[in-house]
C-alpha cells in the first residue's frame, strides 16, 4: 500500500505490505483495493515474483523518457512476432507494455529474454549504464520469502 503521506523532505509515497493488526500476517489484495484504485482513489504497487517459486504472472515494461512511445511500438511487434501479445497502454509521461502470461514463468528468464529483445532492437534498458530507458518488471531475477522487490507502481 501507498504511505498517506509523503516523505517531509523528498515529497514522495513510499510503499509498505499491509499486515493484519492482530497477527501481523501480510494482506491479500482485495477487490475493494482494486476497485479503488480504478477509481483512481489509491495508487497500489504490485509485486510480480511469488518468492516461493520465483515465477510470475506477467511482465511490466515501464518506459518514460523521450521517444518512449516508439521504442514501446518496436518491441510490440517484436514480441507479436515471438507470438507473445503485449497489451500498450499510455502512461502520462510515456507507456507501458503489458505481458500477462498464461503459466507463470521463471522471473529471470523472463528478464533474460526481455533484455535480449532490447539489446538486439538497441533500445536502452535504465540501470545498465544509462539514466533513461526501459524497465523491466520484475526488477530482479529471484527474491527471497518475506523479501519485498521493488514493485511496479500502477497509477
Amino acid at each position: 500500500m501507498q504511505s498517506m503521506r509523503p516523505h517531509p523532505e523528498s515529497g514522495r509515497h513510499y510503499y509498505f505490505r499491509p499486515m493484519k493488526k492482530n497477527s501481523q500476517a501480510p494482506l491479500a489484495l482485495s477487490k475493494e483495493t482494486i476497485r479503488r484504485h480504478l477509481e483512481g482513489e489509491i495508487t497500489i504497487g504490485l509485486y510480480e515474483i511469488n518468492p516461493s517459486t520465483q515465477r510470475c504472472k506477467w511482465v511490466a515494461i515501464d518506459a518514460d523518457y523521450k521517444n518512449a512511445m516508439e521504442d514501446l511500438l518496436k518491441l510490440q511487434y517484436h514480441l507479436w512476432q515471438d507470438v507473445v501479445e503485449p497489451a500498450l497502454e499510455m502512461s502520462k509521461r510515456g507507456g507501458h507494455l503489458w505481458i500477462l502470461l498464461a503459466t507463470p514463468l521463471l522471473a529471470s528468464e523472463c528478464r533474460v529474454y526481455i533484455h535480449d529483445l532490447a539489446g538486439r532492437l538497441g533500445l536502452p534498458v535504465k540501470g545498465s549504464g544509462l539514466a533513461d530507458g526501459i524497465e523491466v518488471f520484475p526488477r530482479h531475477n529471484a527474491i527471497g520469502e518475506g523479501d519485498l522487490a521493488m514493485p511496479f507502481v500502477v497509477h
